[in-house]
Order: structure tokens, then sequence, then C-alpha cells
């Protein structure tokens, strides 16, 4: 077999491992996650682009969020229920397929950093400078940010990738649920690592620093500016759209670390598949309840929605 795999670049993805009894039960639920979590996000964005009264800055950045998530979850789910279904033995994949999937699995990463942060901006121009809100959050500004955001996401994980596409690979097995880099990267001879080792550290600490201090430096003068100001609606305003905002990024966060973190350890091997996992459906699952029906136009064009359906049913 390892001759086999050698030659034509097959891979063996090591995936869940789960029991013959709970299989169809597996299944049926990551089918349902999936299911739930296209219909909503494919909803939003379609509601965000056809209403006239939701073609605001705000909602128009937001839209990023939706379509990032359907990236991140379309990109392994698909996949996952069907290595669920055959045998361990059975789940190859071919090498230019794996890097592929690992390509937008961490542009999915990068980019639910990016897009929370533009979307911060979004919210420290409405709230510390309301009067010229109109004047800088043009669309022009919107397509601006969004392209930074994607684009800043597309060269950072084409460096990181195309590092570790370059390194030879003596093994054959990814030891993930889907493959990422980190599981490539395995794959290695450990012969010149060194700079993939160097640039991957960089490319997370950079990330993750550069996220968190963004947010912090943001929702700091959003505080400052509510302290100070004696404003009671915008005190209100701010505290709701903020606290949503934050603890749609706090998700992610924690979502992302656990596996990133667990990547180090394999005793916990289990645990941090199923973690990579959740961290491609968490998010997705709960942005659009937690951001969406938050957000006081959606929500109440959902109520109409539901009105009219029920009123002609």
């Amino acid at each position: 077999m390892d001759n086999l795999t050698f030659r034509h670049s097959v891979l063996l993805v090591e995936g869940l491992q789960v029991t013959p009894q709970s299989t169809y039960v597996v299944f049926v639920l990551l089918l349902i996650v999936y299911i739930f979590i296209m219909v909503a996000n494919i909803t939003l964005v379609i509601l965000i682009s056809t209403e006239k009264n939701l073609h605001h800055p705000m909602h128009f950045l937001f839209c990023n969020l939706p379509l990032n998530d359907i990236l991140g979850t379309t990109v392994i789910l698909p996949r996952l229920l069907r290595d669920v279904l055959i045998e361990t033995s059975d789940r190859y994949i071919t090498f230019n397929e794996c890097v592929t999937q690992a390509y937008f699995v961490h542009i999915f990463v990068a980019a639910c950093h990016y897009v929370l942060i533009i979307m911060a901006f979004d919210r420290y121009v409405a709230i510390c400078n309301p009067l010229r809100y109109t004047a800088i959050m043009t669309n022009k500004m919107v397509m601006k940010l969004s392209a930074i955001a994607w684009g800043l996401s597309v060269l950072m994980v084409s460096i990181l990738l195309g590092l570790t596409v370059r390194l030879s690979h003596c093994r054959s097995k990814i030891e993930n649920p889907f493959c990422d880099n980190a599981s490539l990267f395995k794959l290695s001879c450990d012969e010149g690592v060194a700079v993939n080792n160097i640039y991957g550290i960089i490319y997370t600490v950079v990330l993750f620093t550069f996220s968190i201090l963004s947010i912090f430096i943001t929702y700091g003068k959003i505080a400052a500016v509510c302290i100070t100001s004696k404003n009671k609606a915008l005190n209100s305003k701010a505290i709701k759209t903020c606290s949503t905002h934050l603890a749609v990024y706090l998700i992610m966060f924690v979502s992302g670390s656990t596996f990133i973190f667990l990547h180090r350890f394999p005793l916990y091997s289990e645990s941090r598949k199923l973690a990579s996992i959740m961290f491609h459906i968490v998010p997705p699952g709960l942005n659009p309840l937690v951001y969406g029906l938050q957000t006081k136009e959606i929500r109440q064009k959902f109520v109409k929605i539901w009105r009219r359906e029920k009123e002609s049913s």
C-alpha cells in the first residue's frame, strides 16, 4: 500500500473514530447541522442583498461573515459526511485535493479574524464618530475593507501552504478529520522545515496578536466614549451592538485557539479532532443567531416574513 500511496500521491485521512453503532447517528447529526448552517447563512446573504432598508455599511460588512461561514463549513463537512459512512482504511484523498482543502480551511480561519476586525472598525466609527460616519463608511470604503480582509487572508495562507507544498513527504497519513497545514507538515521528511516552523509561528502570533489588539483597542475606545458620554440612547446602542459582536468574536477565538493548542499534544488527538470540527460548526451555526437575529433590522424583517407565511397558510 505504501508504494501505491507514494507513486500516486494518495493520502489516508484518519478521520473521526466512530463506532459502527453510532455511524448513522453521527451522520444524521452532522447533516442536520450542515443544512441548518447553509440555510441560515444563505438566507442572511439573500436578505441583506435584496432588502433596500438593509443596504447599510454595517450590513454589507456583515455579509462577509456568512459568506465565510458557508466556505468554512462546505470545505470540510460534505467530505466528512462521506468519510463517516466508509471504513477508516478506505478514506483516501489525493495530495492535490488535500492541499486544496487545507488552503480553504486556512482562508476560513484567517478571514474569521480579519472580517471581525473590519466589523469592529465600523462599530468604532459609528459610536465614536457618528457625525462623520456616512462620510467615512462609504460603499467604496466597505469594498476596500472587505478586499483588505480577504486579500490578507489569501496572501498569508498562500505563503503558508506554499512553504509546506515544497517539502517532500515521506508519510501518507493525515492525522486529522480533514486536511490542514499542520497535518500536511507532519507528512514531511524533516528536511528544510526550519523556514516553515519560523513562518508558522510568526503567522499564528501575528494573526492572533493583531486580532486581539485590534478588538481590544477598538472596544477600549468605545468603552471610553460610553463612560464619558451622558447619552443613554448612545450607550444602550453601543452595549447592544458591541456585546453581540464581542460574543461572536469570543466564540470564534475560543474555538480556534482550542484546536491549535491541542495540536501540540498528541495524547489528546481525539479531543483535537473534535475541537477542529467544532471550529467549523459552532461559529458558523451560532453567528446567524447571535449576530443576525440580534440586529434589529434583520430581526424585524424575519418577523415580517414569518407573519406573512403564517397568514398565507
